[in-house]
């Protein structure tokens, strides 16, 4: 879980020299840019309730080294406006989907940032044939809330109550059932031995608004994810000190240098 209202503001607009392209998927309008050329076809999953222009800061480069697919799900970005509470489960099926409608035959490296973790864990295990990578940005986890429970049992139940309205007054509710209501989300083996690389943050917070942001919880944060990511026998992962929410944002380079050291991995 990522309590979305504090990075709202971080989300980057949309690039006006971008050519946005569309398809349907389920008879529905779904925004989407594919460009550059490889052996290997990255898609990029963006978080919340962001657009394709989540990857902005890293996608023109990522086209020199594979042919990259950024879209923005449903109900985001430019992609078709709907009111619908939708699952991880759906969002899977419809990147799916997107993949059958752009006719991405051979598996891809999936790479996802924060809320869209959740949907890449799910495509991963839903499709495993699917996919040849996984790469996992600031993802959202199920157990973002026991790190706040682990610390401060009571206030951490007064803060997750007063994010779930929130959550829900400002139209994240796609978030909101996904993090309380589906437990667990599907780890290895129910996720094929891939490479697999996590990038998380453990940079401190001078004033955190939250449990989640105390440096007690930046370390459980870290520890968390290089935990699940050692779980996977070609599993890597990143700990970042120099950004919070967006590394692909505050350190380009480096979230490519891993991208590249992921596509590395895969055995063709």
């Amino acid at each position: 879980m990522k309590f979305w209202l504090l990075f709202v503001s971080s989300l980057l607009t949309f690039n006006v020299f971008a050519t946005a392209q569309f398809t349907k998927v389920k008879g529905i309008t779904v925004e989407y840019q594919m460009a550059g050329s490889g052996e290997h076809t990255i898609l990029l999953e963006a978080g919340g309730s962001a657009g394709l222009s989540d990857w902005d800061p890293i996608f023109n480069t990522l086209t020199q080294h594979a042919r990259v697919i950024r879209y923005s799900r449903i109900g985001n970005g430019g992609s078709q406006k709907i009111t619908k509470n939708y699952s991880s489960e759906e969002y899977a099926e419809e990147a799916h989907l997107l993949l059958a409608a752009l006719k991405i035959k051979k598996p891809v490296v999936l790479i996802a940032h924060s809320y869209g973790a959740y949907i890449a864990r799910r495509f991963a295990a839903t499709y495993p044939t699917q996919v040849s990578a996984l790469m996992l940005i600031e993802p959202a986890s199920e157990h973002d809330v026991d790190i706040m429970r682990q610390i401060n049992l009571a206030q951490a139940e007064k803060e997750i109550a007063q994010v779930k309205l929130d959550d829900q007054a400002n139209g994240l509710s796609n978030q909101y059932l996904d993090f309380w209501s589906k437990r667990p989300l599907p780890d290895y083996p129910q996720i094929p031995d891939i490479p697999v690389t996590v990038i998380a943050s453990i940079k401190h917070y001078p004033e955190p608004a939250l449990l989640f942001f105390t440096d007690k919880a930046r370390e459980l944060w870290g520890k968390l994810h290089t935990d699940w990511a050692n779980d996977f026998p070609q599993g890597k992962a990143v700990l970042t000190d120099k950004s919070y929410h967006y590394p692909q944002n505050d350190e380009p380079e480096m979230v490519v240098s891993e991208i590249r050291a992921l596509l590395a991995r895969i055995k063709l």
